[in-house]
C-alpha cells in the first residue's frame, strides 16, 4: 500500500527555480551528446547521466505540484481572510 509523505519545504517565488542549474544542465546534455555520438564514456559518466536525469525529471514533476500547492495555499488564505472580514 503506497505511503503519503508530507514535506514542507520552502517554495521560492521563482517556481523556475526548480530545474536543474544551467551548468548541471549543460554537464548532462554534453553526456547525452556523447553518448548518442556513440563516443566512449568512462565508468562514472554512464551513472552521473543517469543519476541527473532522474533528478531532473524529479524536478519536473515537483515543479506543478509546488505551482498546485501555492494555488491552493492562497486560496485559503483568501477564504480565511474573506470570512474574517465578514465577522
Amino acid at each position: 500500500m503506497p505511503q503519503v509523505v508530507a514535506i514542507e519545504l520552502e517554495v521560492p517565488d521563482d517556481l523556475a527555480g526548480f530545474r536543474l542549474p544551467p551548468g548541471v544542465q549543460d554537464r548532462l546534455q554534453a553526456l547525452l551528446d556523447r553518448q548518442d555520438r556513440g563516443a566512449t564514456l568512462t565508468t562514472a559518466e554512464p551513472q552521473e547521466a543517469e543519476g541527473l536525469v532522474t533528478l531532473a525529471e524529479l524536478l519536473s514533476q515537483l515543479r506543478p505540484r509546488s505551482e498546485r500547492a501555492c494555488a491552493s495555499a492562497a486560496g485559503r488564505a483568501r477564504a480565511s481572510a474573506a470570512a474574517a472580514s465578514d465577522r
